[in-house]
C-alpha cells in the first residue's frame, strides 16, 4: 500500500484572513475498484494529474491518496470550503475527463461527503473508510 499523505493547500487561518468564515468544510472520501491490472498503472498516473489539479482548485483545502495497485483499489481523500467549490472541481479537466474515461473499467466507486469543523482537519482515513463500508456492505463494492 501506497499512501501519499494529507497535503493541506491553506489553513482555515489564512482563509478566514481572506475574509471567508469558514466554520465547517465539506470532506469527500471515494473508493475506487478497478477491473483489471492492467489498468493499475494507467489510473494512477490519471490520480496523480488529478490530485495536483485539487491541490491548485480554489476552495481545496487538502487531498490525500492511498494506492493499493495489488487489491486494483485506490482512495482518495478532499476537504473543500462548501459543495460549490467540490462540484466545480470535479466538473474540470482533467477529473471530468478522466472519471468518464475509467467509467467502464471500475468494478465499484463508492462515494461518502460530510462536514467537519475546520479546526479538525485534516480528516482521518479510518473516518473516510468507515464511512465508505456501509456502501460496501449495501452490495455496491
Amino acid at each position: 500500500m501506497a499512501t501519499l499523505p494529507w497535503t493541506p493547500t491553506r489553513t482555515a487561518a489564512e482563509v478566514v484572513a481572506q475574509g471567508h468564515e469558514v466554520a465547517d468544510v465539506v470532506v469527500m472520501a471515494s473508493r475506487f475498484d478497478l477491473r483489471s491490472y492492467r489498468d493499475v498503472p494507467r489510473f494512477l498516473l490519471a490520480a496523480l494529474r488529478i490530485r495536483r489539479q485539487m491541490l491548485a482548485a480554489p476552495g481545496c483545502f487538502g487531498v490525500s491518496l492511498i494506492a493499493k495497485p495489488l487489491q486494483k483499489r485506490f482512495y482518495t481523500l478532499s476537504a473543500w470550503r462548501n459543495r460549490e467549490a467540490l462540484d466545480g472541481a470535479v466538473q474540470r479537466r482533467p477529473h471530468v475527463g478522466t472519471m468518464t474515461g475509467f467509467r467502464s473499467l471500475m468494478a465499484a466507486s463508492l462515494f461518502a461527503a460530510w462536514t467537519q469543523p475546520t479546526t479538525d482537519l485534516p480528516p482521518g482515513w479510518p473516518e473516510a473508510i468507515e464511512r465508505l463500508a456501509p456502501a460496501s456492505a449495501a452490495g455496491d463494492g
